[in-house]
C-alpha cells in the first residue's frame, strides 16, 4: 500500500523506509515554533528539566505576536523571559516589536518553512505551513521544550482524509469559504487526529493565500494537519524566500484514505459560521441583516496582502456604518509597508476603520478589540467559541474578508455580492 502526502514527509523524517496511520515515531524537526504566550511555559519547562542547550539556534523560531505590543505587565514579563531565553542561546529568529508579525503569516514570508518540512508550533494553527507541501502541527508547550532541545518528537502518524477539489472559486468567494463549508459538512471532529489532504484540479484555481487560509483552519475540523501539493504557484512563492535545499513529496495513488470529500469550488456561496463553533456554518445568504457592532479584518488566517486587498475594494468610497467599530490589522510589517504603498492604508481610513500594527490582539480576546457582553463581531479570525473576544455573552461569527468589509459598511452582516453589483 502506498503512502500519503503525510506519511512520505514523516518516515523520510524517521529514517523509515514507510509508514502507516497509527505507528508511532520519533521524526527529526526542521523548525520549532513558540510565541509570547507559549514559549515562556516552554522556558520554565526547559530550565526545570535542568536543559542546557538547544538543539539548532537557526531552527527555533519565537515570535512576539499574541499581546504585542504588550498589553500589559505580566505580558510585558512574560515577552522578557522569551528574549532573555533567545539572547542567552542565541536563537537567530527572534521576532519582536517593529520588525514582527502574526506568526503564521510571518514565517512562510520569511521563508524559514519550505516544502517537505516538519515542523511543529507550540500554536495550534501551525498547521498553516501545510500549505506549502510541509508537515505542520501545533504541540503543547512540553513538547516545544523538547524539541528546543533535542530537535525530534515523537508522533502518531495520522490517517488521512482525501479533500477533492474541483471547479474554481467565484468573485468574492475566497479561501475562507472553502474551509468554512468543509468543517460546515464533517464538523469540528470530522477530522479528529487525521491529515486533511487537498487534491484535485481545483487546487491550482486557489491562490497561496487561499491555501494558507485553508490549511491554517484544518484544526477547527480536529484535524492533526492539513496539506495542499506543491505545484507551480508554491514553487514561485518559496523562490526567493527559501534559501536552502527541500524535497517535494507526492502522495502515492494507492494511498490509503479513511474517507474522501469531494468540494466543487464553483458552486459555493459566502459563507459564515455563526455562534459559537466554526461548524456552525450558513451561507450568508440565508443570515444577512443580522446586526453587528464590530469587525474584525486580520488575524493568521486572513490578514495577508490579498485579504487586506479585497476588503479595500468593497470599503473604498464608502463608510463603516454608524455604531460600527472596523479594526483592519495587516498580519506582518511587510503586508502593512504593502498596504501603505497600494493606498490600502487611505482607504480603510478614509471608510472609517481603525488600522493597526500586527497583532493576533482581538482573536484571542487578548487587546485591540475585546467585546462586552451583548456585542457581536463579524471576523476574519478562526475561532468563535464562547468568550473567544471578550465577554462570555458576546458573539463572534466568522467570515471572508469580503463579507466582513461588506458587513462593515451595511452595520449587519451582508452579502459582497449585491453591495458590489455595478461597480
Amino acid at each position: 500500500m502506498g503512502m500519503t502526502m503525510t506519511e512520505k514527509i514523516l518516515a523520510a523524517h524517521a529514517g523509515l523506509d514507510a509508514v502507516k496511520a497509527g505507528d508511532l515515531i520519533e521524526a527529526k524537526l526542521d523548525l520549532v515554533l513558540g510565541n509570547d504566550i507559549t514559549t515562556p511555559v516552554a522556558i520554565t519547562t526547559f530550565e526545570k528539566a535542568g536543559l542546557t542547550k538547544i538543539f539548532d539556534k537557526d531552527k527555533i523560531a519565537i515570535v512576539l505576536d499574541h499581546y504585542t505590543p504588550c498589553k500589559d505587565i505580566k505580558s510585558a514579563e512574560l515577552c522578557a523571559q522569551a528574549r532573555a531565553f533567545a539572547a542567552k542561546h542565541s536563537i537567530t529568529h527572534i521576532y519582536d516589536v517593529g520588525e514582527a508579525g502574526i506568526e503564521h503569516a510571518l514565517l512562510p514570508e520569511k521563508g524559514l518553512v519550505a516544502p517537505g518540512d516538519c515542523v511543529i508550533g507550540a500554536d495550534s494553527h501551525t498547521c498553516t505551513y501545510g500549505a506549502l507541501g510541509a508537515f505542520s502541527t501545533g504541540v503543547g508547550s512540553t513538547d516545544m521544550a523538547a524539541g528546543m532541545a533535542m530537535g525530534e518528537n515523537w508522533f502518531k502518524v495520522p490517517a488521512a482524509i482525501k479533500v477533492v477539489l474541483k471547479g474554481s472559486l467565484r468573485p468574492y468567494v475566497s479561501g475562507k469559504d472553502v474551509i468554512l463549508h468543509l468543517i460546515g459538512m464533517i464538523g469540528v471532529d470530522g477530522a479528529l487526529y487525521q491529515s486533511l489532504e487537498f487534491t484535485g484540479e481545483g487546487v491550482k484555481a486557489l491562490s497561496m493565500d487561499d491555501r494558507f487560509t485553508i490549511a491554517n483552519m484544518a484544526i477547527e475540523a480536529g484535524a492533526k494537519n492539513g496539506i495542499f501539493p506543491v505545484d507551480e504557484k508554491t514553487i514561485e512563492y518559496v523562490t526567493g524566500r527559501v534559501n536552502r535545499p527541500y524535497t517535494v513529496y507526492e502522495a502515492d495513488e494507492d494511498a490509503e484514505y479513511v474517507r474522501e470529500v469531494e468540494i466543487d469550488l464553483s458552486t459555493l456561496e459566502s459563507t459564515v459560521s455563526l455562534p459559537h463553533l466554526p461548524s456552525n456554518t450558513k451561507t450568508v445568504k440565508e443570515v444577512k441583516g443580522m446586526p453587528i457592532q464590530q469587525v474584525v479584518i486580520g488575524s493568521c488566517t486572513n490578514g495577508r496582502i490579498s485579504d487586506l486587498r479585497e476588503a479595500a475594494k468593497i470599503l473604498a468610497g464608502k463608510r463603516v456604518a454608524k455604531g460600527v467599530r472596523c479594526i483592519v490589522i495587516p498580519a506582518t510589517q511587510q503586508i502593512y509597508m504593502q498596504c501603505l504603498k497600494e493606498g490600502l492604508a487611505e482607504t480603510f481610513i478614509a471608510a472609517g476603520c481603525a488600522l493597526s500594527t500586527p497583532t493576533c490582539g482581538p482573536c484571542l480576546g487578548g487587546h485591540m478589540g475585546v467585546m462586552s457582553a451583548g456585542e457581536r463581531s463579524v471576523s476574519t479570525t478562526n475561532r468563535n467559541f464562547v468568550g473567544r473576544m471578550g465577554h462570555v455573552k458576546s458573539e463572534v461569527v466568522l467570515a471572508s474578508p469580503a463579507v466582513a468589509a461588506a458587513s462593515a459598511v451595511m452595520g449587519c452582516i451582508a452579502d459582497p455580492q449585491e453591495i458590489m453589483k455595478g461597480e
